[in-house]
């Protein structure tokens, strides 16, 4: 048998839905503050799917499930992780505030922390918001975080599809909880 044979489906040991929505989660909720793509939406769906996130906040223009367009990408994930909708994006980041979460802009700003640099408390719930495709996260919502982090960039865009930020960022953090 070689080294690098392919799995197939059975021996990926996937759970089902029923038991992905019993399972522990961790302690994370990904906040979209007016994102305007439903493929950008489907992908982080898919990705708090495959690194066991409490919950996403779809705040403002996001589309909502049930969408073909967020279906496209999030192949099923808006079925398996727990949503809200927001009207507005304050209003989430207040919620979460309020009950304890230390709440995290992903955004380019004046004081904000390069990914790896950035240090979390173990014991304590996060959310991480990510902003629209276009404007990032409002500047409303970065005046209520706790703090920002950036994910390095090196090249002439500085800016990366909202959905591989969602993929980088969650990974870094998932990896030092």
């Amino acid at each position: 048998m070689a080294i690098n044979r392919k799995l197939n489906t059975q021996e990926l040991n996937r759970i089902t839905i029923e038991q992905f929505k019993i399972a522990k989660k961790r302690e994370v909720v990904v906040v979209l503050d007016n994102v305007r793509s439903g493929h950008n939406i489907g992908s982080a769906f898919r990705t708090a799917d495959a690194f066991a996130i409490e919950a996403i906040y779809l705040c403002g223009i996001c589309r909502v499930p049930p969408s073909a367009e967020i279906r496209k990408s999030a192949l099923g994930a808006e079925e398996s992780v727990t949503w809200r909708y927001f009207k507005e994006s304050t209003q989430a980041v207040a919620s979460l505030i309020e009950a304890g979460y230390r709440v995290v802009a992903v955004e380019q700003t004046l004081n904000s922390i390069s990914l790896e640099h950035f240090t979390i408390e173990k014991e304590r719930p996060y959310a991480l918001v990510f902003g629209n495709e276009v404007k990032g996260v409002s500047q409303e919502v970065i005046d209520m975080c706790h703090s920002a982090v950036e994910i390095p960039q090196w090249g002439t865009k500085h800016s990366l599809n909202l959905s591989v930020a969602v993929g980088v960022t969650l990974w870094e953090l998932v990896a030092k909880l």
